[in-house]
C-alpha cells in the first residue's frame, strides 16, 4: 500500500484518492493527484497569502485582519504594512519586524502581497 501525503492545509494524515483528486475528510480540502507529484518532486514548500498569490523571502506585505497579541494586549490593525519577511518552516510561516511591535510571527492566510 502506497503512502498518501498529508493534507496541505491542516495536515491531517487521513487523506484519500477518488478520481485523481486527494482529499482530506477533516477540513474538506481537494487538490490533484498530479499537483501533489510535482510539489513533492520540487521538495520546496510554496507559501501562498490568503489571495493565493505565492510569497517569498523579502516581499512585503500587508495584514488583511485585526490580529490580537497575546501578552501585551496589543492589536495590529487590518492594513499594517509589513516589509522585508522572512519565510519559515514552523506553525507560523512568517517571520518579521512590525514597526512599534518589535519582532512577530505571522501566519500567510491573515497577509496579503502588496
Amino acid at each position: 500500500m502506497s503512502a498518501l501525503p498529508a493534507c496541505s492545509k491542516c495536515n491531517s494524515e487521513y487523506t484519500y484518492e477518488d478520481n485523481g483528486m486527494y482529499i482530506c475528510p477533516e477540513c474538506a480540502h481537494e487538490w490533484p493527484v498530479q499537483q501533489a507529484a510535482e510539489s513533492a518532486e520540487e521538495g520546496n514548500k510554496v507559501y501562498r497569502d490568503s489571495a493565493g498569490t505565492v510569497l517569498q523571502d523579502g516581499d512585503t506585505v500587508t495584514v488583511i485582519k485585526d490580529l490580537k497579541l497575546k501578552g501585551s494586549g496589543g492589536t495590529i490593525k487590518v492594513g499594517t504594512k509589513v516589509k522585508n519577511i522572512r519565510l519559515v518552516d514552523s506553525d507560523h510561516d512568517i517571520d518579521c519586524k512590525i514597526d512599534g511591535f518589535g519582532a512577530m510571527s505571522l501566519k500567510t492566510e491573515f497577509v496579503k502581497k502588496v
